[in-house]
């Protein structure tokens, strides 16, 4: 070979190797910011890839809470879990990311088809809201993808997504045993099976299908258990599905309430109450409020009378198609909704930053669904308030609550709208523990309305007209009047 070709091989040779070295630089440049916010991720230490660090950041965590600091390295060794804790702590992270984790680490083994993780859920909405998170945290991983089974959903679309390759299905009890005795279904590739709020699935009846659908997993699978108990019918269902399990009990301010003000209003009746909610709406520091009432006929009936006062309100309870519900919620997160009225429906699974305020017109029959109702204010450690209508019978409730969120709840009155019958065996029966409450000293005694909540409009000489007028200074209130400001700050109302 000639000189002057060999000198042309080595320049040649020089220049790719100098490409090379441009475009790995250049690529290494471009990925560095990724790459370091994954190294700097409060998450690095639980054992997570830099791809899902990623994916977390995008999803706006900063710091793992109790939960998921202890969960994650668990879940990634394989451990099974019997976790307690309530809503808000965190626990849908604590068991998705080391799930993903996980699956991205090793491929599918075998032909098996359907998932690969099953995560149960009690209600539509809260398996709504695990479905979103799942597709947060895959999308660095293109070949995981999330299915969700709901009951209300139409089966021509649940039959042409579960045609398709899937690794995590996210579904309600019920309809998951439909689609299996359909055939429509394979569980015989499961890995990891989830019972989330595994408490509300016992109380809404579902033991025998959550059973069924264990059965028709792998014996060899890794299984989850989160609960806000984990005694009595919850530890049942441990023993029959975990091995050996490790136990994780959480107790933070979140799951206490510390930035929820309680309180508790003694009510005669149903006027008496439809009066006091009247006015706790008008207050100017509510900005989205959930009413929880006890049965479907008076959610709907509250929320026409409501949206009869010209307010801003959606009813949602369990006769509601999903796409109703679902549409509902959306209205509630975009501020088009102001007053949701709901059955315990609601109570699991709703996540509105925006919700000021929880009224539990009616108490809930269990003191656990008192703390998961209350739970929908003061999200993402925001302060919140929640206002339990006591009526005359009440006493024994609101005792067993105190006893279930160890601590005492507050009793106050409205001047004007005072309770004139006792609450028997309650805390507004305790020396001192009725104190001056909404708007005294500040905006007056309730004035006169109309309508199905007439006696509590109109404050500081507001024209009492309800939701429908305007303010009385000539602002604009969303559709609610009746009221007019006399200077006070907002949040002052609630302490």
């Amino acid at each position: 070979m000639s000189e002057s070709i060999q000198n042309l091989h080595t320049e040649a040779a020089d220049l790719d190797a100098s490409a090379r070295h441009h475009a790995d630089a250049t690529a290494g440049q471009q990925s560095a910011p990724a790459s370091q916010a994954a190294v700097d991720s409060a998450f690095a230490p639980l054992g997570l890839s830099a791809d899902l660090l990623r994916a977390i950041t995008e999803a706006g965590y900063d710091q793992p809470t109790p939960v998921q600091a202890r969960a994650i390295p668990a879940v990634i060794d394989g451990q099974d879990l019997m976790v307690c804790s309530q809503t808000g702590s965190g626990k849908t992270a604590a068991f998705l990311l080391p799930a993903i984790e996980r699956m991205q680490r090793a491929a599918r083994p075998g032909a098996a088809r359907g998932p690969r993780l099953l995560v149960l859920s009690p209600t539509r909405e809260l398996a709504t809201q695990i479905t979103k998170a799942a597709e947060q945290f895959v999308r660095p991983f293109k070949r995981i993808r999330v299915v969700s089974i709901l009951g209300g959903m139409p089966y021509r679309v649940q039959n042409a997504m579960l045609a398709k390759p899937y690794e995590i299905l996210v579904a309600t009890p019920g309809r998951l045993i439909d689609q299996l005795e359909r055939g429509r279904i394979d569980l015989s590739g499961v890995e990891m099976l989830v019972l989330d709020e595994a408490d509300r699935m016992l109380d809404m009846g579902f033991i025998e299908p959550v059973e069924a659908i264990a059965a028709a997993t792998p014996t060899t699978r890794q299984t989850l258990l989160f609960s806000a108990t984990l005694e009595g019918r919850v530890a049942g269902l441990a023993r029959n599905l975990l091995r050996d399990p490790q136990r994780i009990e959480i107790s933070t301010p979140q799951t206490r309430h510390d930035n929820i003000a309680q309180h508790i209003i003694r009510a005669d009746d149903m006027a008496h109450k439809n009066k006091l909610m009247r006015h706790i709406l008008l207050q100017p520091d509510v900005t989205q409020a959930v009413v929880f009432l006890a049965t479907k006929r008076d959610c709907n009936r509250i929320a026409q009378e409501l949206g009869d006062e010209g307010f801003s309100v959606a009813a949602m309870h369990g006769d509601m198609e999903q796409r109703s519900r679902n549409w509902t919620l959306n209205q509630l997160r975009q501020g088009r909704v102001q007053v949701l009225v709901a059955t315990d429906v609601a109570a699991r699974g709703i996540d509105v930053p925006g919700l000021s305020h929880v009224i539990n017109y009616d108490l809930p029959r269990a003191a656990e669904d008192y703390v998961h109702r209350i739970g929908r204010t003061g999200r993402a450690g925001a302060r919140g308030t929640a206002i339990s209508f006591a009526g005359p019978s009440d006493g024994v409730v609101i005792k067993r609550i105190e006893r279930y969120i160890d601590r005492k709840v507050e009793s106050l009155i409205i001047p004007g709208l005072e309770s004139r019958r006792p609450l028997r065996d309650g805390p507004g029966d305790r020396p001192g523990g009725r104190k001056p409450g909404f708007g005294q000293k500040r905006h007056g005694a309730p004035g006169g309305g109309r309508g199905g909540f007439g006696g509590g409009g109109g404050r500081s000489g507001g024209d009492g007209r309800g939701f429908g007028g305007g303010r009385s200074d000539g602002r604009s209130a969303g559709g609610r009047g009746g009221e007019s400001r006399s200077g006070e700050g907002r949040g002052k109302t609630y302490r």
